[in-house]
């Protein structure tokens, strides 16, 4: 299950497919060495996401 204290790096390294996702809601420095650090929960803030819905939509794609 995928949380938002979850690293970037940590969830690509595991779900390589959820990329699209993250870029599809913004988030397109995925390789970017801050992006790697930082939590799920963190760039959705610095993105204007909610992080508990990009969460949920995360996990719902894992799961399919």
């Amino acid at each position: 299950m995928i949380t938002k204290d979850m690293t970037i790096g940590q969830l690509i390294m595991a779900f390589p497919n959820v990329a699209p996702i993250l870029m599809e809601v913004g988030m397109h420095c995925l390789g970017c060495p801050s992006a790697q650090a930082e939590t799920l929960e963190e760039a959705a803030m610095v993105h204007g996401i909610d992080a508990d819905l990009l969460v949920e939509k995360i996990n719902a794609f894992v799961n399919a």
